[in-house]
């Protein structure tokens, strides 16, 4: 087996185009058992650590909440996941783990191949969860390949259209206006693809997909790489540039349909809105409210 197996040969390499299951090797690597967490844990920086819980209701996003992690080992803060209802995000992890940017090259190296092309923007996320913990329903900017490595899952992908993801909620969140989770019907998930991951299980979805995950009942780990080919490049600073004539000038412009003639002046006016804009910090679109106590795996405190 390799770092990428395709289940079906036969099939385009659609990465951002339509979702997609492969099969890969990573879970059978030691790096990914306790121990290796453990210390995986106390080496990334603590301040850069995401902390996260929230509630049962798929529908009650709004019960996500960020926390700290203040004076737990690595080994304290693995059992704290195991026992509680916790997701905790290790952001661009291979900006400071060597042993990760090593596995981030091997793994992009990999899609590179099924892109046709060199991807950009990179991003290497692990992902520590609960038994029964969940991620919101939400959409990413950048393309995603989620690769899990521990445990299970059921991931439910959505379709880029209304209602599930209007151009509005799309460019709110390429404009960093708001966090990528908004309202969620559960009536949707009949629209849905639905995908059982195990380890040994990685998938795509299309570039501003919605998805919501639901893990099984055991510890999950799992690795989220986050990145830009040059159409799906054109497509975020386009939702930029939508979402700016939008709101300045009264506009009604479409995301899904590209314009060879507008978009090159659309990827200057994103660049430009960059600059002008002040973009909301995630401290202040999801403040820390609680911490993790020491003495008892799992326990949060208020703050």
């Amino acid at each position: 087996m390799g770092v990428i197996v395709d289940l079906n040969p036969a099939a385009p390499q659609n990465f951002g185009d339509r979702s997609m299951r492969y099969g890969h090797d990573l879970h059978h690597r030691p790096m990914f058992g306790d121990e290796a967490l453990a210390a995986l844990l106390d080496a990334y920086p603590r301040d850069q650590l995401g902390v996260f819980t929230m509630g049962e209701d798929p529908e009650a996003w709004r019960t996500w909440r960020a926390g700290a992690a203040d004076g737990l080992s690595g080994a304290a803060l693995l059992a704290a996941a195991k026992a509680g209802r916790l997701w905790l995000n290790l952001r661009h992890i291979e900006q400071h783990i060597p042993a990760y940017r090593e596995l981030g090259d091997e793994m992009f190296a990999a899609v590179d191949q099924r892109v046709g092309g060199h991807t950009f923007k990179r991003d290497v996320g692990l992902l520590i969860s609960s038994p029964k913990a969940q991620c919101f329903y939400h959409l990413d900017i950048p393309l995603v390949a989620l690769w899990q490595l521990r445990g299970r899952k059921r991931i439910y992908v959505y379709p880029v259209a209304a209602p599930y993801a209007r151009d509005e909620d799309i460019e709110r969140i390429a404009l960093r206006e708001t966090d990528e989770q908004f309202a969620f019907q559960t009536e949707w998930d009949a629209g849905a693809e639905a995908f059982d991951l195990e380890a040994g299980d990685m998938v795509t979805w299309p570039q501003n997909a919605p998805h919501r995950v639901v893990n099984g009942d055991s510890l999950n780990v799992s690795l989220s790489l986050e990145f830009m080919t040059p159409a799906a490049d054109r497509r975020a600073r386009r939702a930029i540039s939508n979402g700016f004539l939008r709101r300045s000038l009264g506009l009604k412009p479409t995301l899904a349909v590209a314009n060879p003639l507008i978009d090159p002046g659309k990827v200057v006016l994103s660049r430009a809105v960059g600059r002008l804009r002040r973009h909301k910090a995630y401290a202040d679109l999801c403040p820390v409210s609680f911490k993790l106590d020491p003495a008892a795996p799992g326990a949060l405190l208020p703050l």
